[in-house]
């Protein structure tokens, strides 16, 4: 769990600190070749940002496993208490969308080069962490990835 609890007392230059993407806060809860790394790094660190876009993804994630008969009811069931959890104890720090955000995710169309393939759900997640302040972005989406630097952020897989 990040080491979020004294953030306001901190001095807020020295905090390590992560913006995910769906694809990285999936590997926390879905058990494939990346999650022990991520769960590790994720632990260390003092705070987890991510895109309140994000939150809804991961539950379409969820429930794509179930519908997929990848999860049993019961298996998606603990998934999305120990979310819920996790969620309620400030595990993650969700950046509420905003009519700035949504405006610049619109805009950025307008001069994205036109080999950069990019999902609006991508586009909102890359935006929100240019948003925040963030110079890179934890994620394992390939498309993501490249335009990444498109954006000025460095694309990391942990």
């Amino acid at each position: 769990m990040p080491k979020n609890q004294n953030l306001e007392t901190k001095d807020k230059s020295r905090l390590l600190r992560y913006f995910c993407d769906t694809s990285t806060l999936a590997k926390f809860y879905v058990p494939e070749a990346e999650s022990y790394k991520v769960m590790h790094v994720l632990g260390l660190c003092d705070a987890v940002y991510a895109s309140e876009f994000a939150k809804a993804e991961l539950m379409a994630v969820f429930h794509r496993r179930l519908r997929e008969g990848k999860w049993t009811s019961k298996q998606f069931q603990v998934v999305l208490k120990q979310f819920q959890i996790d969620n309620n104890s400030n595990y993650w720090n969700w950046i509420a969308l905003n009519s700035e955000i949504t405006a610049k995710v619109a805009e950025t169309y307008s001069t994205l080069s036109d080999n950069i393939f990019l999902r609006t759900a991508d586009c909102y997640h890359l935006v929100t962490a240019l948003h925040m302040g963030f110079d890179s972005i934890l994620t394992y989406d390939k498309h993501q990835s490249l335009a990444a630097e498109e954006f000025g952020l460095k694309a990391i897989q942990v």
